[in-house]
């Protein structure tokens, strides 16, 4: 709570200072004197009711942050200081009063009870003595609380009563001119005037405390956010589980205010009041993302508490895994493509290897490449993922392997800069046969596409009596001879292409059982 500036106390004790600083202006006469030891006596009292309420708050402080030092101790800390330099001004202000009074009464000097109260020489002599003077000490040390404790103090009003009452300016009137404060205040000052004047310094500080102690006390609560409804709630690490793997997720007890909420901003936009904390949006791209953004909540004494977050989250392929059970096969000597993924894991978590020794698994691009080595003797593929921190098995998947199957012969030759494959069964041109330079071999089925390289061929004719003139290739090019034998075909006549022998990227050489009909146009 803060002190209304027109308060009785202030009035009070503004009043008197008026009044003590014109009675200086008067002749100093025995009533005068008592009267200002009467306003002593009643700034005193003040102060000590001050210093006991301040004694309390601090106490309080004390048993909060011992109760809960994370939350009060950055308060607590602000606490001591304050009252640790206000002790010390405080204390030091006491000595000055005594030691002016003992210059005037002499070494067995009483505050409390003053003899010489008119002498006018003992508080120049304390205060403006040259070389040990204390009032330049006053002064620096006034100025220096005043702005120490005024960088506590955040309401404006309050601001100002503790600068006012803490002020060293001197008065712009002609009894101040020429003069600097310690010399205005304290040059042929009667000593009660002095030490009432010391005794007003004090009061003014212990109210600075004061006011600075019970903001720290309300802070401790005023940043607490006030909550009216509790509710519970679970936050898991992920919300996809495979089997095997480990759920987890932080369950909390979350209190909120119905009556104010946050303002939720992400990615710096500020979200829908009426969303209640809902946050959706369409994710059109896979891999890994983040939602990043902050809330704020003004809080009891004006200020906004902002507090940022960060939750990271994955969007993969929306996938389904068909496989036809007879068709696990993989080829011995061949690079297999392999697809391999577990849905809800980003690919980059996901490894597979060969565990059955049987051949080679290598990573490329987005994909794999499986390499069997022996026929007959089935691959067992071991998936692994990283999931929810730790790697983990998805299963081992068994594949036969088998000899790649026996390619087709043909001829390929370009049309109109198409390229094209004659498998026999219509008229192919003699002009196009004439500048084929031989055969080729490949499986193209439309799920394969392999090219097997010829080692050699026949090419089997008939003469006008019937008989086979089989002629033998040059590798997988046409021979002289077979060449000569196209030559001398007429419209219409056929050879055949037979015992072609190629070798595929398996390294198995092979006798082809397919024959190719070749028919002339």
């Amino acid at each position: 709570m803060h002190t209304n500036p027109d308060s009785p106390r202030q009035k009070m004790i503004n009043l008197m200072y008026i009044v003590l600083m014109a009675l200086l202006a008067l002749n100093v006469s025995s009533d005068v004197l008592n009267g200002f030891s009467l306003v002593d006596e009643s700034l005193s009292r003040t102060t000590a009711n001050s210093t006991v309420q301040n004694q309390s708050l601090y106490e309080g402080l004390a048993g909060a942050n011992k109760r809960n030092p994370e939350k009060v101790g950055p308060w607590f800390e602000r606490a001591v200081h304050v009252k640790n330099m206000s002790d010390s001004l405080y204390a030091y202000v006491d000595e000055l009063k005594l030691r002016i009074v003992k210059e005037a009464d002499g070494k067995d000097g009483d505050i409390t009870n003053i003899s010489n109260r008119e002498d006018l020489e003992a508080a120049s002599f304390v205060m403006l003595a040259p070389g040990r003077g204390q009032g330049k000490e006053l002064f620096n040390r006034i100025n220096q609380y005043r702005s120490e404790i005024l960088a506590f103090v955040t309401d404006p009003v309050q601001q100002k009563i503790i600068r006012d009452n803490l002020s060293t300016e001197v008065p712009h009137k002609a009894s101040a001119a020429g003069k600097n404060w310690q010399e205005y205040i304290f040059e042929n000052t009667p000593v009660a005037a002095a030490v009432t004047l010391l005794t007003k310094l004090q009061s003014d500080v212990r109210y600075a405390e004061g006011e600075v102690l019970h903001l720290l006390t309300q802070n401790t609560d005023v940043q607490d956010v006030r909550v009216n409804q509790l509710q519970a709630y679970v936050i898991p690490t992920s919300q996809n589980v495979v089997r095997g793997g480990t759920y987890s997720a932080r369950v909390i007890l979350a209190a909120v205010d119905s009556t104010q909420r946050p303002s939720i901003y992400i990615a710096g936009k500020k979200q829908p009041d009426n969303a209640e904390g809902w946050f959706e949006t369409v994710c059109n791209r896979t891999g890994e993302f983040s939602l990043d953004g902050y809330l704020e909540l003004a809080q009891g004494n004006g200020e906004v508490l902002r507090r940022e977050f960060s939750q990271k989250y994955t969007v993969v392929e929306p996938t389904a895994t068909v496989s036809a059970t007879m068709m696990n096969v993989l080829y011995a000597g061949y690079d297999n493509p392999i697809s391999i993924s577990v849905p809800g894991v980003p690919a980059g978590q996901v490894q597979a290897s060969i565990v059955s020794g049987n051949g080679t698994l290598t990573r490329t691009g987005s994909g794999y490449i499986a390499r069997p080595t022996a026929i007959g003797k089935d691959v067992v593929i071991r998936v692994m993922a990283s999931v929810g921190g730790r790697t983990q098995s998805m299963g081992d998947y068994t594949y036969r392997v088998r000899q790649l199957p026996d390619p087709s012969p043909f001829i390929e030759y370009t049309e109109d800069g198409t390229p094209k494959r004659y498998r026999g069964g219509r008229g192919l041109s003699k002009a196009i046969l004439m500048n084929t330079p031989g055969i080729v071999a490949a499986i193209d089925d439309g799920l394969l596409n392999i090219n097997f390289r010829v080692l050699g061929f026949e090419a089997v004719f008939f003469d006008n009596m019937g008989n086979a003139v089989p002629e033998v290739s040059s590798g997988a090019s046409f021979s002289t001879r077979q060449k000569d034998m196209f030559r001398r075909l007429s419209r219409g006549k056929r050879f055949y292409i037979s015992r072609v022998r190629a070798v595929g990227p398996d390294g198995v050489e092979r006798l082809l059982p397919t024959t190719l009909e070749v028919i002339v146009n």
